[in-house]
């Protein structure tokens, strides 16, 4: 079997490293996480940080997903960090080579890309009281760090589903997140498993191409149409020369999507004309009555991640495409047979089958105090303070941890919240000589009911779906349940009260001190 499944993206392995490197902070990705906590550190002048990257340039999910049609379902101008607008968009909704190529530019604008160490995939990051300090292992040598910053990101390590006789497939299997560039699917039988985000993508991409295409599909998703279009060069020039005119545009969009939190989180009354126009745009592209009957979610509109497209219906309608309901019972060599028995010769296999969101692989990897992982005490579902700290992790700092994730806005304005928060909390050490800060397990507690009274009767918990925002204990880990406005103003400044600190001249064994 010809296989992408356990292929890692392309790393440039580094030298062996001679002696363990000294710095302030690590920041673990270079992704928009990583970038924006690098450049951060930069624009007020610090210097003594290092970003881990496992592969062999920035870019993190931009980076690794280059399946055909891939591109970003968040408009652009909103979809990019506040300080760093780019006037030269070439659409309103930007494809993964034009969103790659905006972050290369802004980490080299930023002068950041100096910092990076490719070819680093963390192997462990271990905290040593006796040091205070993170001892960080990766295959580009060892690092030990005053401060780690983990901005792995939610969408860094696919998963594989647990199908009969997949590891027998002759053919080619290849996850969307992986995708082998040159296999050519030209003329071939192919099976695309999963109808979500990146599906949609990947099947009206493929289909013209191709003899067939089986779509195997557990849950319909809800879509609505996609309002791309070209950016006029008109329109370029004035954001280029009027500046304030690209950031009225990036606030009208905000503002326009902060409205579905009404209905998601508040009022789910206010969700019926967004149903009501998936609706429609599944009528005027489906005309087969069975199809679209097959196409029509059972739940409640924004239970699951609504999804943007105007190609996905009219390809799994055309001739040469078919979309499979009743899953799959098992692949055999050269085929896949569905629960109805129905077996469909197969070339290529494509898992579009999502990613460990609520089972960060990173958690295996970190270990706080007494050797303890975050994995183990995530064990019941990720806890933390403010969405980035954890107890029993001292300097430890997590951009797009648990509850940051958004279903209906732009990640990267989370991520900006995120950011000024770590880098509040690393100016309050500085202030107050603290060598090392950790948020108390109260504070940590009484985030998680917050989050539990915002999550209730959202559609997320109350719509009637199975999602990846909740993890397997029925949880929301994921989602901020909420305005993201309010998660800006809970993180605008760290919440000393909640931290204990030692400061810098303090004895190893010195008790910590609170605010």
């Amino acid at each position: 079997m010809t296989s992408t499944l356990e292929t890692q993206p392309a790393a440039a392995p580094g030298p062996a490293a001679a002696a363990v490197r000294e710095v302030r902070v690590a920041i673990i990705g270079s992704g928009f996480a990583g970038l924006g906590m690098a450049i951060a550190l930069r624009r007020r002048g610090e210097h003594d940080f290092v970003v881990l990257e496992r592969a062999d340039d920035v870019g993190g999910t931009w980076r690794d997903n280059t399946y055909p049609g891939a591109a970003c379902d968040v408009q652009s101008n909103l979809y990019s960090f506040s300080f760093a607008p780019n006037p030269d968009w070439p659409r309103s909704y930007s494809e993964q080579p034009e969103i790659q190529a905006y972050l290369q530019a802004t980490a080299d604008r930023f002068g950041v890309r100096e910092h990076c160490v490719f070819g680093a995939d963390v192997t462990s990051a271990r905290w040593d009281d006796a040091s205070r300090r993170w001892q960080v292992r990766t295959t580009a040598g060892e690092f030990r760090a005053q401060v780690l910053v983990s901005a792995a990101g939610a969408l860094a390590d696919p998963t594989y589903p647990d199908i009969p006789g997949l590891d027998g497939f002759a053919g080619t299997v290849m996850h969307s997140a992986r995708w082998d560039d040159s296999h050519d699917l030209t003329s071939e039988k192919v099976a695309v498993i999963g109808t979500g985000a990146s599906a949609i993508q990947v099947v009206p991409a493929i289909q013209p191409i191709v003899d067939s295409v089986a779509v195997y599909q557990r849950t319909p998703a809800w879509v609505v149409p996609r309002t791309d279009h070209p950016v006029k060069p008109l329109m370029r020039t004035l954001y280029r020369f009027v500046p304030g005119l690209q950031r009225a545009v990036r606030s009208a969009l905000y503002l326009f999507r902060e409205f579905l939190v009404i209905g998601m989180a508040k009022q789910r009354r206010f969700l019926k004309p967004v149903a009501k126009l998936a609706r429609t745009h599944l009528h005027r592209q489906v005309r087969d009555p069975k199809l679209r009957a097959a196409l029509t979610p059972d739940y409640t509109i924004g239970c699951k991640r609504i999804l943007i497209s105007n190609d996905y219906f009219p390809a799994v309608a055309a001739p040469n495409a078919e979309l499979v309901t009743a899953g799959i019972a098992e692949v055999r060599e050269h085929s896949i047979v569905d629960r109805d028995g129905i077996e469909r010769p197969t070339d290529t296999i494509v898992l579009a089958t999502g990613f460990h969101v609520t089972d960060l692989p990173i958690a295996e990897k970190i270990c706080g105090r007494g050797g303890t992982s975050l994995a183990e005490v995530w064990s019941d579902g990720m806890v933390s303070n403010r969405s980035s700290t954890v107890a029993g992790f001292p300097n430890l700092f997590l951009l797009v941890g648990p509850n940051v994730g958004v279903g209906h806005t732009s990640m990267v304005y989370m991520i900006e919240s995120q950011v000024a928060y770590v880098d509040d909390a690393l100016q309050t050490m500085d202030a107050e000589g603290l060598e090392v800060l950790e948020t108390t397990e109260q504070a940590q507690q009484a985030y998680r009911d917050l989050i539990a009274e915002k999550s209730k009767g959202t559609v997320w918990l109350a719509g009637g779906c199975a999602s990846w925002y909740l993890d397997k204990h029925g949880h929301n880990t994921t989602l901020w349940p909420d305005f993201t406005f309010r998660f800006r103003r809970l993180t605008r400044t760290l919440d000393r009260e909640n931290y204990v600190g030692t400061p810098a001249a303090a004895p190893a064994g010195t008790p910590e001190v609170a605010a």
